[in-house]
């Protein structure tokens, strides 16, 4: 077969079959033995409005016998009370092969972005839903042949493809947005690194992207030279998006760079200008004389969302108590050395509040209940999500079965936690799942405070800061300074009853004020 794309004569662009799409020729290849095409002609890359000039060949040799059965693709379990999502965009399609624990597919929640992944290796036979059609779990997306041999060009079902391309010019280089990581799809452009129409090295730091977790350094591949770049600081790109181009090869500085575009063929939707103003000048531009604009995290925003959601939705209700900090304090000093040389971790206030609080969603067990639609559900296990502070913001990463941990497996995992969110290491399954929420303000100074409650649980417990105030004890009522921390318990009204939420709070804290009946779990 030779095909011969013609020319357009009002613009000096090109008009060629759609089998010259990659997607529609492996798809055509899936049901075609041979394959032969043969094109003369002027190649313009749309990203980067760059004629490439030259005679390109593309052979393709097929010959297909399935003999394996086809293998499902299923939206997985996306987490509590989310049961479906939005099928972002495909990342494999018809003809793509696939190794195992690949990425296929993206799913958008109203959480978090979700990877959809290859149990094992393969090629991908038929898409069976489209991009932005909503899916739910369990619900088949794709299908595959699986077990391929892992050779380039040959498959275990029989099947041979080879592909050749031979051109007059080396190909320019498009610098793609990498992957980024579980469940993170989409990133912000920090920062362009290197200077646009100059000389670049291999590994040359050439753009930053910041996510909600990292930030990511995308390099030079080789050395070439920056032709242009396709997007803009601030802006947000998606794993995959070309982000830059460069032309391999070392270029003379003197020597001006060849380069013809067809503005007709170049889309400008969405796209800034070759070049565009550098961040100093749009910040001279965009910014009053006293102040600074810095734009939002993905993070920040993401907990923004949340928050303003969770206000919206719920009949919060904030009830408080005192707790006497005496005796924990005591204990801490009495066995804190001791501790640390037996576990290696420090004896904290949290773990006496971890503990109390599984004790205390035991016995008010709506505490521990979600509304779902018109039912309450209810937990049978206790998973206390941890505020903890990283560079990025807040992050709750969850104690799983806290009730059944002792207090130095609930400080080791709090240490742990706290690390991981220092360096962004958290993951999503570490942050998702939690029951009850414990915030301590009181680490930054807080006296008092009302916590919003963490969607989808139904309650939320805040400490705040020791101070020593004066206090009666005793049937003499004898005035005594002593350590006090305020506590506030948010809830959702529609599930607690004002009764359930003081008994919750008065329960913690008794076994606060008198820890060691935690430990000999009295």
């Amino acid at each position: 077969m030779f095909l011969k794309a013609r020319e357009n004569s009002s613009n000096n662009s090109l008009i060629f079959p759609n089998i010259l799409n990659p997607r529609f020729a492996l798809c055509f290849l899936n049901k075609t033995h041979f394959l032969n095409f043969t094109l003369q002609l002027n190649i313009i890359r749309k990203t980067t409005g760059v004629i490439h000039k030259g005679v390109h060949s593309w052979q393709f040799y097929c010959t297909r016998t399935h003999s394996s059965e086809e293998q499902k693709i299923v939206v997985p379990q996306m987490g509590d009370s989310i049961t479906e999502g939005t099928l972002e965009k495909f990342l494999k399609f018809p003809g793509d092969k696939v190794k195992v624990d690949e990425i296929v597919a993206q799913i958008e929640t109203d959480k978090v972005t979700l990877d959809v992944r290859s149990t094992s290796s393969g090629e991908i036979c038929t898409l069976k839903v489209s991009e932005g059609d909503t899916v739910t779990v369990g619900q088949e997306i794709m299908s595959y042949i699986a077990n391929l041999d892992q050779d380039s060009s040959k498959h275990s079902d029989g099947s041979s493809v080879k592909i050749e391309s031979v051109s007059g010019k080396k190909t320019d280089i498009s610098l793609t947005v990498p992957t980024m990581g579980d469940s993170i799809s989409e990133g912000i452009i920090a920062a362009l690194c290197a200077k646009l129409g100059k000389q670049v090295t291999k590994d040359e730091l050439i753009v930053q992207i910041e996510t909600d977790k990292v930030t990511i350094d995308v390099r030079s591949p080789e050395d070439g030279l920056l032709l242009m770049y396709n997007v803009e600081e601030g802006k947000t790109v998606s794993t995959g998006d070309i982000i830059a181009v460069i032309r391999p090869g070392r270029t003379s500085q003197d020597s001006p760079v060849e380069i013809e575009i067809n503005s007709a063929d170049i889309p400008t939707a969405g796209m800034p200008p070759i070049c565009a103003l550098n961040s100093s000048q749009r910040e001279s531009l965009s910014e009053a004389p006293h102040e600074k604009r810095v734009k939002m995290s993905r993070l920040r925003v993401r907990v923004g969302e949340r928050l303003k959601s969770a206000q919206n939705t719920y009949a919060m209700l904030t009830t408080f108590n005192e707790i006497d900090m005496t005796n924990v304090i005591n204990m801490r000093k009495k066995f804190k050395d001791q501790f640390q040389a037996k576990y290696g971790d420090k004896l904290g206030f949290m773990s006496s509040f971890v503990a109390a609080s599984a004790r205390a969603l035991l016995v008010e067990k709506n505490v521990n209940a979600v509304i779902e639609s018109d039912e309450i559900v209810f937990k049978k296990f206790v998973d206390i999500s941890v505020a903890v502070s990283s560079p990025k913001g807040l992050v709750v990463p969850v104690l799983r079965s806290a009730d059944k941990m002792s207090f130095a497996q609930i400080e080791h995992e709090i240490g742990r936690y706290a690390r991981k969110a220092a360096d962004g290491s958290l993951s999503i399954d570490e942050m998702t799942g939690g029951t009850f929420t414990i915030s301590n303000g009181g680490t930054f100074g807080s006296l008092s405070g009302t916590p919003i409650i963490n969607p989808p649980q139904s309650a939320i417990l805040g400490m705040h800061s020791i101070v020593y105030r004066p206090v009666c004890i005793g049937p003499e009522n004898l005035i005594i300074a002593r350590p006090m921390m305020n506590v506030a318990l948010t809830y959702d009204h529609r599930l607690i009853d004002g009764r359930e939420a003081v008994s919750f709070l008065r329960i913690i804290k008794n076994n606060v004020e008198n820890p060691l009946q935690m430990l000999t779990e009295i």
